[in-house]
């Protein structure tokens, strides 16, 4: 018999694709829910960050007790948390929700994919960071592959709405926010508490505008079922898997996962909502998962050479 070997990193990488196949699960619920369910983006995002903000806070209670308020201790960790609430996360959420409810799941999570691209686009342009050759190759697919993605190798016409592809970009940018601005809380505060103030601030700002309690849509079996995947694979679940991943295996190895997020998005939208995938589109979705995966191994090759010169 084989022995049974123990890879510490195969099971990090498993977790984290466990991690990228939830969101993707929940980028296609949310078509269910915005599409033939015709839920307002206004009542589906209160009622999705109130749920998600409360577990997640509770969860940060239990975990780490008082230290959960220490992101409010400093001025500069309370900015960190308050702009990544309002300019990534309510903006991300509410930029994907309406490029999925004018388009479809399968186009916005590929221009949400691009993240990683608008996070160096913003480091040249505003910091006035030198691009690597990696960088430039990267971008020059990405934007093969989305021309092929959503035109279907028809190239005279978008397979989508203008307004989904604006709201797609839009979910790419903002995505890269909910990257950038936390970074400051998160470096003396554990992921997890950030997230759950960042939901719950976001939370607080959505029911301000529409309370979910106040004629809420009718209430079905199917749309508790709905938004009750939406909140625990969408954001409690595989945030907490991504967390166990990076325990076992490098944050590099790790977020080359997040390619499974896409893939099973057009799956599921095959299956499910009869999105019929041609070659040129099936091409141009890997073009776009090729780039990022040159973008960041690139970067990371670059970063460790510089290390070794010190």
């Amino acid at each position: 018999m084989a022995q049974k070997t123990n890879n510490p990193v195969m099971k990090g990488i498993i977790i984290a694709a466990a991690a990228s196949v939830m969101w993707g699960i929940s980028g296609t619920t949310l078509q269910l829910i915005s599409q033939n369910l015709a839920i307002p983006a206004a009542w589906m995002l209160s009622i999705r960050t109130f749920s998600a903000g409360i577990i997640l806070l509770v969860i940060s209670g239990i975990m780490y007790g008082k230290k959960t308020f220490n992101v409010f201790k400093r001025r500069d960790t309370t900015i960190s948390v308050i702009s990544y609430a309002v300019f990534g996360l309510m903006a991300n959420l509410l930029t994907f929700y309406y490029a999925i409810q004018k388009g479809n799941a399968s186009a916005a999570t590929i221009l949400q994919y691009l993240s990683p691209l608008f996070i160096v686009f913003g480091g040249v342009v505003f910091k006035r960071q030198h691009p690597f050759r990696s960088d430039l190759l990267a971008f020059a697919l990405a934007l093969l592959g989305v021309f092929f993605a959503l035109t279907k190798g028809n190239f005279t016409q978008l397979d989508i709405p203008l307004d989904s592809l604006l709201w797609g970009l839009g979910s790419g940018i903002t995505a890269a926010l909910y990257v950038v601005l936390p970074q400051k809380a998160a470096d003396s505060n554990p992921p997890i508490v950030v997230l759950g103030w960042g939901t719950i601030i976001a939370s607080i700002l959505f029911n301000i505008y529409r309370p979910f309690w106040v004629n809420p849509p009718q209430i079905s079996g199917e749309l508790v079922a709905a938004v009750a995947t939406v909140v625990l694979f969408g954001t409690i679940l595989p945030f907490s898997l991504l967390m166990v991943a990076t325990r076992y295996a490098p944050s590099d190895v790790v977020s080359i996962m997040d390619a499974l997020q896409p893939i099973t998005t057009s799956l599921l939208s095959v299956l499910f909502f009869n999105l019929h995938l041609t070659l040129i589109e099936i091409i141009g979705i890997a073009l776009v998962i090729i780039a990022v995966y040159i973008l960041q191994d690139g970067r990371r090759k670059a970063l460790t050479e510089k290390d070794l010169h010190y």
